[in-house]
C-alpha cells in the first residue's frame, strides 16, 4: 500500500488533503457558518468521486475510508445536538427508566433522580427534543444504554463508545456489502460509494446517526433472502426495524417473493421480534407516547420538504387552514398506496428489482415528506449501490444545501437554494429515468 502512494502522488496528495478538511470538519467547523461549510464539502465531494475512480488498491480504499472516520473519533457533533438525547436515554435505562414514559424536561422541573450532567444534556438537546418523548426504537436505545454503561458521567466518552459502534456498523456494511453486490454479478467497488461518501462519514460517524446499523441489518437481511434464507431474514429486517421504523416501508414488496404459507411466518417473524423487542418497555403509557412522538415528524415538523413545501405554498394561495396538519395526516397514506401499487406492479422476480423498488418507495416517501434531514438519505443512497440509479448519490451531494436553515439565529429556509437542492436531484433522476429504458 506505501509504494502504491509513493508510486501515485496525485492521490496521495488527495487522501492528505481530504484528512485535512476532515479534521476542519471534526474540530473547527460551526454549524452556522454556512457557506464555508458548503464549500469544504463541495471540494471533500469532489475529492471522493476522483479517488473512487482512480484508486485501483482495494486495500488503500478499505484503509482511508476506516482512517477517514477514525478523524473524528474523539469530536463533539457540530451539526446536529441528537446525540445529546441519545445520551439521556441510554442514561435513563441505566437508572432503570422508561426513556418512553418521561420527558427529559420534567426531570429538570420535577423532583425526579436525574441522570447525571442532566441540565448539560437538556440544554444541549435543546428545547424541541426535551419536549417530546423519545422515538428511538428498542435495539437503538440498547446503543445508548451501552454508552451509559461504559461511561455515565462523561459526555465525550459516551460519543467515542457510540460513535466506534457505529464505525464497526459500517464495517459490516463494507464486508456485508460487497457479498451482496458479488452475488448480484455487480462490481464489487461501488460499495465505496458508501464509505468513502463524504456525506456518510460526516452525518453518520461524525454526528452520530445510527442509520448504518439499520443499513447494515437491511442489506445482511437482503443478502440472505437472496440466498433463500428468508425465516433468518426476516429476523434481520426485524433488527432493522429496531433501530429505526423506516424498513417498513418495504414490507409489502415482499409479496411476490414468497408463498401464501412462507409470507405469512415471514410476516409473522418480523412482527413478532418488533414486539420482543418492545417488550421490556411495555406499559400502559407506551403507545399512546410513542404514537404521538411519531405523529409529530408527520403533523407538526418541517424541514427541507420539497413536495410538502410546494402544496403548502398552493394551499395558501387558495386560504386552505391546517395545510401542514392535513398533509401530515394525507402522506402517509399516499407513501402506502404508492407501495401497494410498485408490489401489485408487476411480479419481483430477482433482488435487483426488489432493492429497486425499495429505492423508488424510499424517493416517494422522502419527496413528499414534511422533513428530510440529510441524514435521512443515508438509507436511500447505500440501496442504490445495488441497482442502476444514481440519483441518491446526487442528493447526498446537493442535500448539504439544506443546512442553510441554520446560517442565522432565525432559522429559516432558503427557498432558492432549496430549489436548487431539488432542481439538481430531479433533473439527473429525469436524466435516469428518461436514458436507462429498465433502471429496475
Amino acid at each position: 500500500m506505501i509504494h502504491y502512494l509513493k508510486k501515485h502522488k496525485t492521490i496521495t496528495l488527495s487522501i492528505i488533503t481530504s484528512v485535512i478538511i476532515f479534521c476542519f470538519f471534526a474540530y473547527q467547523l460551526e454549524r452556522r457558518n454556512f457557506y464555508e461549510l458548503i464549500f469544504s464539502f463541495s471540494f471533500l465531494f469532489g475529492l471522493f468521486l476522483y479517488q473512487f475512480n482512480k484508486i485501483s488498491s482495494w486495500k488503500l480504499l478499505v484503509f482511508i475510508a476506516i482512517a477517514f472516520r477514525l478523524i473524528f473519533l474523539f469530536a463533539i457533533p457540530n451539526l446536529s445536538q441528537d446525540f445529546y438525547r441519545f445520551i439521556w436515554d441510554g442514561r435513563m435505562l441505566l437508572n432503570g427508566l422508561n426513556p418512553y414514559l418521561y420527558l427529559p424536561q420534567d426531570f429538570i422541573l420535577g423532583n425526579y433522580i436525574i441522570p447525571n450532567q442532566a441540565n448539560e444534556l437538556v440544554n444541549g438537546m435543546q428545547e424541541l427534543n426535551a419536549s417530546h418523548y423519545s422515538n428511538y426504537p428498542p435495539l437503538n436505545q440498547l446503543c445508548f444504554l451501552i454508552a451509559a454503561l461504559l461511561f455515565n458521567n462523561n459526555i465525550l466518552g459516551s460519543i467515542i463508545v457510540m460513535r466506534v459502534l457505529l464505525i464497526v456498523a459500517d464495517i459490516g456494511i463494507l464486508y456485508i456489502g460487497k457479498k451482496l453486490l458479488i452475488s448480484l454479478n455487480l462490481n464489487p467497488k461501488f460499495i465505496f460509494f458508501y464509505l468513502l461518501n463524504p456525506f456518510i462519514i460526516i452525518e453518520l460517524i461524525g454526528n452520530l446517526h445510527f442509520e448504518g446499523f439499520m443499513i447494515f441489518f437491511l442489506l445482511w437481511g437482503i443478502y440472505l433472502f437472496q440466498k433463500g434464507k428468508w425465516k433468518i431474514a426476516a429476523l434481520l429486517i426485524a433488527c432493522s426495524i429496531s433501530i429505526k421504523l423506516l424498513p417498513l416501508l418495504f414490507l409489502p414488496l415482499f409479496f411476490s417473493r414468497l408463498k401464501i404459507n412462507e409470507l405469512i411466518t415471514f410476516y409473522s417473524v418480523i412482527g413478532g421480534l418488533t414486539i420482543i423487542f418492545f417488550i421490556p418497555f411495555l406499559s400502559e403509557e407506551l403507545i399512546h407516547n410513542y404514537s404521538k412522538s411519531i405523529g409529530l415528524w408527520f403533523g407538526q415538523f418541517e424541514f427541507n420538504g420539497s413536495f410538502h413545501n410546494l402544496i403548502k405554498y398552493i394551499g395558501k394561495q387558495f386560504d386552505v387552514i391546517n395545510i401542514t396538519k392535513i398533509l401530515g395526516k394525507t402522506t402517509p397514506i399516499l407513501v402506502f398506496v404508492y407501495v401497494i401499487y410498485l408490489s401489485l406492479k408487476r411480479k419481483i422476480e430477482n433482488t435487483i428489482t426488489l432493492i429497486s423498488f425499495m429505492v423508488l418507495t424510499l424517493s416517494f416517501y422522502l419527496f413528499t415528506t414534511a422533513t428530510v434531514h440529510p441524514w435521512y438519505v443515508a438509507m436511500l443512497l447505500a440501496l442504490s449501490i445495488f441497482t442502476k440509479y444514481r440519483f441518491p448519490l446526487v442528493w447526498s451531494f446537493s442535500i448539504m444545501l439544506s443546512y442553510s436553515f441554520y446560517r442565522d439565529e432565525n432559522f429559516s429556509n432558503n427557498y432558492l437554494l432549496l430549489f436548487l437542492e431539488y432542481a439538481i436531484v430531479f433533473g439527473y433522476m429525469m436524466y435516469e429515468f428518461t436514458t436507462k429504458k429498465n433502471p429496475a
